[in-house]
């Protein structure tokens, strides 16, 4: 509980700056972010967890295209987003498309993963920061076991419209390496020699039915920030996991937004369109739920 009130806290004061004109709504410094503690593991949770390697986006793979929120709308997003995974990902992307194209991903996982760039410099015209890394992961329920993810699936974290909705569905992403457990809605100010990380956690609890919702959200949820439990009525699936790492050097940087939402930290955001296939998904599930690490 006190943390919640500790991010709503910090996330009021984000957007007020940003209402006030000031888009970087200046920076966190992460040794005094409070540190969020994991739900403890039940008998039976799946505890394992499957890492797989997709690149570091360093093939270029960039457009300012949404195949969830804007389909077949080339340039609706107004801000860059880079990708790895499915090769093809576009504004005029279909299931089938994904399905048929080349992947950066080592196992073959033909997902688009995505997110908006980073810059140093000048908002919207700096320079376009590759991460040194990118970590995909996937991971269990601390509560008990998880079930297969259907293909096609689109999922949302955070949100990119979070100044202008006043909040709404925004999730402290920002971190610095050796700071994982304190995420901050703000810019993070890190230790010299520690990478700034942005981390995403997706939506892991399914209703079991529907692969995409009309505000792309209603057909997942999140677990308890306390227990892990998913809401009555859903059911835990692999957790999704993007961390993205930064060799900065003290450069000023903010992220690529709409132009409303004046490059705040808050609007930070990735999305995902599974294409993963049955088998590697079962290959998932099995390491999760056999506590193993993949």
């Amino acid at each position: 509980m006190r943390t919640d009130i500790a991010v709503r806290a910090v996330l009021a004061v984000a957007l007020a700056l940003v209402a006030a004109g000031c888009g970087n709504a200046g920076t966190a410094d992460i040794t005094t972010v409070p540190a969020v503690a994991a739900p403890p593991a039940l008998p039976g949770a799946s505890t394992g967890e499957y890492r797989f390697d997709c690149g570091d986006g360093g093939e270029g793979h960039r457009n300012a295209d949404n195949m969830i929120t804007s389909p077949g709308r080339s340039g609706a997003a107004h801000h860059l987003h880079e990708y790895v995974g499915n090769v093809s990902t576009g504004a005029g992307s279909t299931d089938a498309s994904l399905a048929a194209a080349e992947t950066t991903c080592l196992n073959g996982d033909r997902s688009a993963y995505y997110w908006p760039v980073l810059r140093t410099g000048e908002p919207h015209r700096g320079e376009v920061r590759t991460p040194s890394n990118v970590e995909l992961s996937f991971l269990g329920n601390p509560t008990g076991p998880v079930i297969a993810a259907p293909d096609t699936m689109r999922m949302l974290a955070g949100n990119a419209k979070a100044v202008t909705s006043g909040g709404a569905f925004a999730r402290p992403s920002w971190s610095c390496e050796g700071f994982r457990d304190r995420l901050t809605n703000t810019y993070p100010s890190c230790p010299d020699g520690a990478a700034t990380l942005r981390i995403h956690d997706f939506p892991s609890c399914w209703d079991g039915r529907r692969t995409d919702s009309p505000d792309h959200r209603a057909h997942l949820a999140y677990p308890s920030p306390v227990n892990g439990a998913c809401p009555q009525g859903t059911f835990a699936v692999p957790r999704l996991r993007v961390v993205l790492s930064y060799e900065l050097d003290g450069d000023d940087f903010v992220i690529d937004t709409f132009p409303e939402e004046k490059n705040s930290a808050v609007a930070d955001h990735a999305d995902a369109v599974l294409a993963i296939g049955p088998e590697l998904m079962a290959a998932i599930v099995g390491c999760l739920n056999g506590e193993r690490s993949c």
